[in-house]
């Protein structure tokens, strides 16, 4: 079997083969994955699990490469982080906040941001969200306020999200 013949040459070169760590995912539009109909797959001692989606790098794949597991992990975190430095900002200069939130939540959406092009409406619609409560965050704005003038005002003074 060939994950006999990976697992000697991972001995060979110090190397261990961790069954228990190693998951499998099949990747495809949907209708191809649910004629898919292999469950486990047995290797070495153990078996191995097949998932509907991975972490890798910090990125969640789902098996349609839809990313939506990914952002709504990521904005679960980003809201989390924005409901933690609330009471926070109320005392801080707006350099200061914008400095906050540049590092809990803009480098969050930058970090392989490129992955999201091509996803659908929806999927982005929820980044921009976060993106938008962060913005009010930083300039104190309502939620029932227009946000392109928020936006505006950031990116005039110079703080923009997604890069400068």
């Amino acid at each position: 079997m060939c994950v006999s013949s990976i697992d000697d040459w991972m001995s060979a070169s110090r190397l261990r083969l961790n069954p228990t760590k190693t998951e499998v995912m099949w990747f495809g539009a949907s209708q191809q994955v649910s004629r898919i109909n292999i469950g486990d797959i047995p290797m070495l001692s153990t078996t191995i699990k097949v998932v509907e989606s991975v972490r890798d790098h910090g990125i969640i794949l789902d098996a349609e490469l839809t990313m939506s597991a990914h952002v709504t992990a990521l904005c679960r975190s980003g809201f989390f982080q924005l409901r933690q430095l609330r009471p926070f900002t109320q005392s801080l200069t707006t350099e200061a906040a914008k400095t906050l939130v540049q590092s809990f939540i803009s480098c969050r959406l930058d970090y392989c941001n490129s992955l999201l092009y091509g996803v659908t409406d929806n999927v982005m619609r929820r980044v921009q969200s976060l993106q938008n409560a962060a913005a009010r965050l930083i300039t104190e704005a309502r939620r029932r306020d227009h946000i392109t003038p928020v936006l505006c005002q950031l990116a005039y003074t110079g703080f923009l999200f997604g890069g400068e």
